[in-house]
């Protein structure tokens, strides 16, 4: 992950701004270095995709289970 993009998580945690933290943690998931690491950003992009009632929740979904993180 680049330090600008954990930058820019940091401040999306910090504001609060979980509309920010789906999109951020699926651009760390393209970027991950392994399954393992982008199997947690994309759990993450979930969650906050299901807590705020992102459409891309379905997507995100659908990609954990294909990687068996359901």
């Amino acid at each position: 992950m680049s330090d600008t993009l954990d930058a820019r998580l940091l401040a999306a945690h910090a504001a609060g701004d979980k509309f920010a933290l789906v999109s951020l943690y699926a651009e760390a998931a393209e970027s991950a270095a392994d399954d393992k690491t982008r199997g947690f950003y994309l759990t993450h992009a979930y969650v906050f995709a299901l807590e705020t009632g992102d459409q891309r929740a379905a997507k995100l979904h659908e990609i954990l289970k294909g990687m068996g993180r359901d």
